[in-house]
């Protein structure tokens, strides 16, 4: 059958991780065709095989050109990237060595936000700034804790609480936390970097290569 009439539609990520060496088009992307029989040949496809190293920049144009040989007549119709990033992951990291990192990094994240919290309030003089406040309204100098300093902690804390829009493991809108969208931009930069760089040295699977 030469695909004469029928249209696939395609949607590969940006971004993958496979498991095994051989790299199907089921791994990578999503692929709808009236043709049942197609579509499952061509989720079947081969489309790249690991031999060394772990991460292969893809163009979607390879991947057309391997369905068309399949199936000459059978239009395609891209719906994701143009080019994509495939990683190589055959062993994936045990639920204890990802939670030891998790709270490694809570650990850090912890102490060196309080660092710098701590050193921007003395550096603003944060302290003087409440003592002078409470001496003219209160007509006297602070002797100890104030309702002023108690009031900071409780806001700075509720601050942060809504900033990150996270209290726990709820979050308080559905809106995405700016962690989520920082990472999300430093997912794209990174695979960014990958493709311009695997274009530049010839090393991406094109067409023409």
């Amino acid at each position: 059958m030469s695909g004469a009439g029928q249209t696939l539609y395609l949607k590969i990520d940006q971004n993958s991780i496979v498991r095994e060496r051989a790299v199907r088009l089921e791994d990578i992307a999503k692929a709808e065709c009236t043709e049942i029989s197609i579509l499952r040949k061509v989720k079947q496809m081969e489309i790249y095989r690991f031999a060394d190293g772990k991460v292969c920049v893809v163009s979607v144009l390879e991947v057309i050109e391997k369905i068309h040989g399949l199936y000459p007549s059978l239009e395609i119709v891209n719906l994701g990237a143009p080019d994509f990033v495939v990683r190589y992951e055959p062993n994936p990291e045990k639920p204890a060595a990802q939670a030891a990192k998790t709270a490694l990094l809570c650990i850090v994240l912890f102490f060196g936000a309080a660092f710098t919290i701590m050193t921007f309030i003395q550096d603003v003089a944060v302290g003087d700034v409440f003592d002078r406040f409470y001496k003219q309204v209160m007509g006297s100098s602070p002797t100890g804790l104030t309702s002023l300093e108690v009031s900071f902690c409780i806001g700075l804390a509720a601050g942060i609480m809504i900033f990150y829009n996270h209290v726990g493991r709820k979050k308080l809108t559905d809106d995405p936390t700016p962690i989520q969208v920082e990472m999300r931009k430093y997912e794209q930069d990174v695979d960014n970097t990958y493709i311009e760089a695997s274009s530049r040295k010839g090393k991406n699977i094109d067409v023409d290569n």
